[in-house]
């Protein structure tokens, strides 16, 4: 076989290629019509039923297939890699800048040099060879992805931060939390409110978010909320009651008993 190259910019001269990608289209298009939906669970469930499409499509070349195979010889080859690299730096606010995106990272990596492997579909981030984290990747420009578990830490530090936070609006893991920063705003002046909110954030990062919100939304609707060690006090699991066990005297004289039986039935 002779290689052939298209001019940069030209994919339509491959025809070969751009014909079979029609082909595909069309065959997907068609079961489509067929399931009678387009709706998927997620991406994985999509992913699969396309597989399964496309085993079903390859069967039909399966004995050509199988010649071809025959009349080949085994051949020792690296699968390539799903990804390219890059290194950057975590920034004071635990966030790294990603093809004009930002993720945070977990807030022991500030001011480390981090490894970044970018999937389709994934970002993989390393630290001393080890995996530190995995996020989806954001599609586009400037957007973000938040974990407010991630930067929790250092604005309960820097509490006078949160106002202007320029993501501010990601440290809202649901409704109830917003409403709860709402009511703490009605109840204390000035950055007392921020300083309380952050401590609930900091206690759902810490505890479970859930359980947190649970009470969040009781206080809520009971008008009661107050601060973080009113509901600290709430979540705070009880502690149990160990109970003091008397230590058992050991007796081996039923042991003795068996021995002496024993010898009885020898003689």
């Amino acid at each position: 076989m002779e290689p052939r190259t298209i001019e940069v910019g030209k994919k339509e001269q491959n025809g070969d290629v751009e014909a079979l990608n029609g082909a595909l289209k069309r065959r997907l298009v068609q079961h489509l019509l067929m399931r009678g939906s387009r709706d998927f669970e997620s991406a994985a469930a999509y992913e699969s039923w396309v597989q399964g499409v496309l085993e079903k499509a390859n069967r039909l070349r399966g004995v050509k297939v199988e010649e071809e195979l025959a009349a080949m010889r085994p051949l020792s080859v690296q699968r390539l890699v799903e990804y390219s690299e890059l290194e950057v730096v975590v920034t004071a606010w635990s966030t790294i800048r990603v093809q004009h995106n930002t993720y945070s990272v977990p807030s022991r990596l500030v001011g480390q040099r981090v490894r970044v492997r970018m999937y389709d579909d994934r970002l993989e981030v390393l630290h001393a060879g080890k995996p530190q984290l995995v996020v989806d990747r954001l599609v586009g420009r400037n957007g973000h992805r938040i974990n407010y578990r991630h930067i929790i830490w250092s604005l309960v530090q820097k509490p006078g931060a949160f106002a202007q936070y320029r993501y501010r609006e990601d440290l809202f893991p649901s409704l109830v939390f917003r409403q709860a920063y709402d009511e703490l705003q009605r109840v204390h002046e000035g950055r007392a409110a921020d300083v309380e909110y952050l401590r609930i954030l900091h206690l759902a990062a810490s505890t479970l978010e859930a359980q947190v919100e649970q009470v969040l939304a009781r206080l809520l609707a009971e008008g009661g909320l107050r601060g973080a060690e009113q509901v600290k006090a709430l979540v705070a699991p009880a502690r149990p009651e160990v109970p003091e066990l008397a230590q058992p005297e050991v007796d081996l004289s039923s042991y003795d008993a068996l021995l002496v039986e024993q010898r009885e039935v020898a003689s």
